[in-house]
């Protein structure tokens, strides 16, 4: 009897040892949680800069800036500005054509979370191999080489394209709407329905607005039967 008496002491002993460590574990879990979350704030970093050469000090655009080991990056703009996200300690590589890459530690004692920096790249010459130019063997294979050959189109031409009137009315008519212009519409379409709740809504075959709206879509041409065949987004024929 006396030993089954220790046994139940020394199980009522440790169990209450557990219950302190829990309890104390509970007490110092929002300190430690704390500690860690400013730990990793602080090791966050914005880096700020722009990209230049460095014999002339002009802006090189398009340079890819890389977190090294990460699938993480940004690209300069034309003016050779950038701003990227990143741990202190992580390497930044910089490469661009006609330029040797550069990597850049960021200092894991950096004080903040910003800091700006000019990155000087400095020119990679690159040999290529040659070219042999040779006229062709006849004037006819010239003009015909000429005429047949596909000039792409510039930035003014291709904006004039991409804002055409028959391309947008083509885009508004097969493009689907997105999730917050569904929503405006069923929003709308349930307080017209609530608007005319209890009485007989308005016919529009009595709204001479609605006649005048009929007879411009009319001579539009909009109640004609469209052929997607004809559709195409590089030329002019829409199918209207």
């Amino acid at each position: 009897m006396a030993n089954v008496l220790k046994q139940i002491i020394y199980l009522r002993g440790g169990m209450n040892k557990k219950c302190t460590y829990i309890l104390l574990s509970f007490l110092f879990l929002p300190f430690l949680v704390k500690a860690q979350l400013s730990q990793f704030k602080d090791s966050i970093i914005q880096i700020s800069g722009i990209t230049m050469t460095a014999d002339s000090l002009r802006a090189v655009p398009a340079v890819s800036i890389l977190v090294k080991g990460q699938r993480r990056g940004t690209i300069s703009n034309s003016q050779g500005v950038f701003s990227i996200v990143a741990f202190k300690g992580d390497t930044l590589t910089f490469s661009a054509v006609g330029f040797k890459k550069k990597d850049y530690r960021i200092p894991v004692n950096l004080p903040g979370n910003n800091y700006s920096m000019i990155q000087l790249l400095v020119d990679d010459t690159t040999y290529l191999p040659i070219t042999i130019i040779k006229p062709y063997p006849t004037r006819e294979e010239f003009d015909k080489a000429f005429v047949s050959n596909d000039i792409p189109d510039d930035q003014y031409e291709l904006a004039r394209k991409n804002t055409e009137n028959a391309r947008m009315r083509a885009l508004s008519r097969y493009t689907p709407p997105d999730a917050r212009e569904a929503t405006s519409m069923y929003l709308n379409k349930q307080a017209q329905s609530l608007y005319y709740a209890g009485q007989v809504p308005p016919q529009n075959i009595l709204n001479p607005m609605a006649w005048a709206q009929f007879i411009q879509a009319w001579k539009r041409g909009d109640f004609k039967k469209q052929n997607n065949n004809n559709y195409s987004y590089g030329g002019t024929d829409y199918g209207y």
